[in-house]
């Protein structure tokens, strides 16, 4: 028999081999096979079988590891679905549906992880017979006796570490047949550990009961978009939803986060309503946490799976319904082949399976806003607050006014310093919530100690050697960093152009802001969450898990903390300069910058105390800004629209970003020529209506690790011409094989930067 196998290799096509006579394993659709290739062994997924060719010689396939297929038929096609449409390798599409045990030869599957338990295996009911047996050994009644107390079993690990029983005792009850050890499985699921927390105790307002009646009756493949303000309950519409479909219909369902920093409330919320039945999946867990989360999800153990952009990839049958909670998050999109995007995907995958996805944001996506106004998708409101709380009040502190003239350098003390990044009114509203005992929230979307370096004589930035961007100052530990490539190098102590001595420190981080509030407030319980803070496994966790309890005065941190976080407690939320990103060179900037101040104000006024929002900004004009201010979601949009229909921009338009890129300059600006080039010719040749090429130019960054980069902009109004030509350019467009020289193509692209 001949197989085609997909492998994860920059190639688009499959290979065929011959499946040996004896071999064990299986070899259907879906199977991973061990196959031979350019000297050496790759794992494949099969993904049919093939028609033999007299001329060829077949390699034949030289082990099947797996007794049934890792994939059904339904993922098989939304593999390949996301290998046309993305423009990828149908090997690697495939692989990235795999949790990453299943994707090395050389890496075995992770083996369930068992532990000992010694259970009682003969009863001692009268206490005469325990004084006979236990009269020389008190050690073992007891231990006996502790067993009994706590349900007749216990690991043994347990028995010694915790409760300080011997091994001997131990041994000592084995031998005279009152206890037995045996050997069980334990689920790597590092979320079990968790207390378990009651469910919400809610009744649906008239919003969240129209919305659920609406989900109920939806058909196969609909597609809804849950637009509610924060605070207005889209969690509690989520649980109800499944609750009817996991609880009484017995089906399976997808909820996807864009954070992890979000996945333990989430996990904490659901595990309430639907105990066990949850599998958690993201890349802080390890490679045998995820393999024993994915094998439950196969094998019907678990209903639900929580997690991140993977995890709309869960190996659930009889799926349901796909969440995709913060649906206008740019996490979603995977930033390498294959670059797909989680929310469309979900989409796609519940038209082929017959599931009901749910759209949840207070601040959606302009895509998705559209498709929901053109009756695409069904909109759904939540307009107020649940409880009947109020949206916070939010004002605008115009830091052209209020900051001092000269930012401070960086020996600058005291007040200088800390009102240069806290204005008079923030600092107010700061002594005040501390007064009373209630929690604030901080916001600068910029890690590190400072945003550069500069020599004062000359004006010279330190850069990265490897990337054409300045190096980010981190105090600790103290070095200059870049965020692209991660190069790191010791502080300068002269200008590498000048050699003068003059160096000062440009723009805030989080780290500076973090130590200003310690000096200015040195009884306050400040936490800071950030990339560096929260490299840990579980940093997320143990940072919000004090928030939580009271543990923490001020949460200072970059954008993971602006989104799905409910502290009832936090009632000031303050915005330190909105105007980081605003004027990115791409055009989601603006979209971007109103999400984020929308999301991060949403974290105030949760409980019975309401709250206060500040946003510092030097921008307190802009549209973005002004419309944060007044929770005017639909007035963002209109005016944002408007900005990209000249010149045409998503949603109006369809687009694709090809980059080149190459370790050579001059040879990268000339095959980025030549690329646009050949676009031309071949749109002139074959008449494409609505279909414009943009460029070249270099890109915004213009070099990242050591790569130079230009890129050329497909614009079409249909999406099947932007495929078309797409494809026919990764098909036909030949790229020399000198100075690394390299074309990627990023459909749909969330940044341009």
């Amino acid at each position: 028999m001949l197989i085609d196998v997909a492998l994860p290799v920059p190639l688009y096509r499959t290979f065929t081999y011959r499946v040996p006579d004896g071999l064990t394993g299986s070899v259907a659709a879906g199977s991973r096979v061990v196959v031979p290739f350019r000297n050496r062994k790759e794992i494949g997924i099969v993904v049919g079988t093939a028609t033999p060719t007299d001329t060829v010689k077949y390699k034949d396939v030289v082990e099947a590891p797996d007794e049934a297929p890792v994939m059904d038929e339904a993922l098989l096609t939304l593999g390949r679905w996301i290998a046309d449409y993305y423009l990828a390798p149908i090997g690697v599409a495939l692989r990235s549906a795999l949790p990453a045990a299943l994707t090395g030869v050389d890496v075995p599957v992770p083996a369930r992880k068992t532990r000992r338990v010694a259970r009682i295996s003969r009863e001692l009911p009268s206490l005469l017979h325990r004084d006979r047996i236990f009269a020389r050994a008190p050690q073992q009644r007891a231990l006996y006796e502790l067993l009994e107390a706590i349900g007749g079993q216990a690991s043994v690990e347990h028995l010694g570490g915790k409760l300080a029983f011997s091994a001997s005792v131990l041994k000592g009850l084995v031998a005279r047949g009152l206890v037995e050890i045996d050997f069980e499985t334990v689920e790597r699921d590092p979320f079990l550990s968790r207390a378990q927390r009651a469910p919400d105790a809610h009744v649906p307002t008239e919003a969240q009961a129209h919305a659920l009646e609406r989900l109920a009756v939806a058909p196969p493949g609909h597609v809804a978009l849950l637009h509610g303000v924060t605070g207005s309950g889209k969690t509690l519409v989520y649980l109800d939803f499944l609750k009817q479909l996991v609880l009484e219909q017995g089906k399976t369902a997808i909820v996807l986060v864009p954070e992890i920093a979000l996945t333990p409330q989430t996990v904490d919320r659901f595990r309430a309503v639907f105990g066990d039945r949850i599998a958690v999946l993201h890349s802080a867990l390890s490679d045998g946490e995820r393999y024993d989360a994915w094998l439950a999800l196969r094998r019907g153990e678990k209903r639900i799976a929580v997690g991140a952009r993977s995890a709309i990839f869960a190996p659930l049958r009889n799926l349901g319904a796909i969440i995709v909670d913060e649906e206008h998050e740019s996490s979603y999109k995977q930033g390498e082949a294959p670059r797909y995007h989680a929310r469309e995907v979900a989409v796609v995958r519940a038209r082929t399976e017959g599931a009901v996805v749910v759209l949840g944001s207070a601040t959606p996506s302009l895509e998705s806003w559209s498709n929901a106004s053109s009756g695409k998708y069904e909109l759904l409101t939540l307009p107020d607050r649940a409880g009947g709380a109020q949206l916070p009040s939010v004002a605008v502190v115009d830091l052209r006014a209020e900051q001092p003239k000269r930012p401070p350098s960086e020996n600058a003390v005291g007040e200088t310093a800390f009102s240069y990044a806290i204005g008079p009114a923030l600092e107010a509203a700061l002594d005040d919530r501390l007064g009373k005992g209630e929690q604030s929230i901080l916001l600068l979307n910029r890690r590190g100690y400072s945003a550069f370096i500069q020599c004062g004589t000359c004006g010279d930035v330190a850069v990265c050697p490897n990337c054409s961007i300045s190096l980010t100052y981190h105090r600790t530990p103290e070095r200059l960093v870049c965020h692209y490539c991660l190069h790191s190098e010791p502080l300068h102590l002269s200008c590498n152009r000048c050699a003068g001595m003059r160096l000062r420190q440009r723009g805030l981080g989080t780290q500076q802001v973090e130590r200003l509030l310690a000096e200015r407030y040195p009884t306050a319980r400040i936490a800071r969450m950030d990339v560096d803070t929260t490299s840990g496994k579980w940093a997320h966790t143990e940072i919000l898990d004090r928030v939580g309890a009271g543990e923490v005065d001020i949460l200072l941190g970059t954008q993971m903390i602006a989104k799905g976080l409910d502290f009832p407690n936090v009632t000031l939320v303050g915005v330190i300069d909105a105007d980081v990103g605003i004027n990115l060179p791409d055009f989601r900037a603006s979209e971007r910058c109103f999400q984020l101040l929308s999301q991060v104000a949403g974290r105030a006024g949760r409980g019975p105390k309401g709250g206060a929002v500040l946003i510092q900004t030097r921008c307190p004009t802009h549209h973005a800004v002004r419309c944060a201010v007044t929770h005017d979601y639909r007035g963002f949009v209109q005016q944002e629209l408007a900005g990209r229909k000249h010149p045409l921009y998503p949603p109006n338009v369809r687009i694709a970003n090809v980059v080149l890129s190459g370790t050579q300059e001059d040879a990268t600006a000339r095959l980025a020529t030549r690329a646009a080039a050949w676009l031309h010719k071949l749109l002139a040749k074959h008449a494409t209506p609505g279909m414009t090429v943009i460029g070249p130019a270099p890109c915004p960054v213009e070099r990242v690790k050591q790569r130079w980069r230009w890129h050329v902009l497909l614009k079409a109004e249909r999406p099947q011409d932007l495929g078309r030509v797409a494809q026919y350019l990764v098909d036909r467009f030949e790229i020399p094989k000198q100075f690394g020289l390299r074309m990627t193509v990023d459909r749909d692209p969330v940044a341009l930067l």
